[in-house]
């Protein structure tokens, strides 16, 4: 297993009780107790994941997530102490792909570690079948290339903003509720669907250059879902 995983907290037992599973699952890992030299690794090293906490003695992890996602795609897992909806939804907006609560299981944690390595390596290791492509009005997605372009436009995708626009676009015309793209992407249940989906559809339609109020491709239908037509 070549995975490296970079674990950032500044609670030095918590990182090695981290970074302990994840070795014991066969990853490699790198830690850090700082924003500073996390940034540092982040520059020097193939990372396939990160785990960040979001109090830091520098700076904080939404900035780094922030700062991580201007030039890199791997996923992000934050780590919180805070529970406030907001919280989880700014760092859903600024490109995490998903979040665990503090006090955690690390278990769990490892669950949604290997399920966002799932994804992650499925969209960007090469597959010998061709590739699956769809064109949908100037909206290209190429599944295998994990490539979108919008009239010709490259958009940068997160593996999980890539998951959710393909499970659209491969359902062309359907209608799909939160409950059940949460459970097609993430591959689990939720009760906190709504909110997570609905900010990655946010952050989606705004890198598509989706006007808010009549989006192209991606449709609010009212207490139903979304569905692109």
């Amino acid at each position: 297993m070549n995975e490296r995983i970079l674990v950032v907290d500044d609670e030095r037992e918590i990182a090695e009780l981290v970074g302990l599973y994840l070795k014991n699952e066969g990853y490699r890992v790198l830690t850090a107790y700082d924003g500073a030299r996390a940034l540092d690794i982040v520059e020097r090293e193939e990372l396939s994941l990160a785990v960040l906490d979001v109090m830091l003695p520098d700076i904080d992890g939404f900035t780094l997530c922030q700062r991580i996602r201007e030039r890199h795609l791997f996923p992000i897992v934050m780590l919180t102490a805070r529970v406030e909806d907001m919280d989880k939804i700014t760092g859903l907006t600024l490109g995490a792909d998903d979040y665990v609560t503090k006090p955690f299981n690390p278990l769990e944690l490892i669950a949604r570690v290997k399920t966002q390595l799932r994804r992650y390596t499925r969209y960007n290791i090469s597959q010998p079948q061709e590739a699956e492509e769809l064109d949908i009005r100037g909206l290209h997605i190429s599944k295998s290339g994990h490539r979108c372009t919008v009239n010709g436009r490259e958009v940068s995708l997160t593996p999980t903003e890539f998951s959710i626009l393909w499970y659209l676009c491969a359902r062309q015309g359907q209608v799909a509720s939160s409950e059940e793209l949460f459970e097609a992407v993430w591959n689990e249940k939720s009760f906190e669907a709504n909110n997570t989906v609905m900010t990655h559809i946010a952050r989606l339609r705004e890198k598509l250059h989706e006007p808010a109020r009549k989006p192209k491709y991606i449709k609010t239908v009212w207490g139903v879902g979304y569905v692109v037509e």
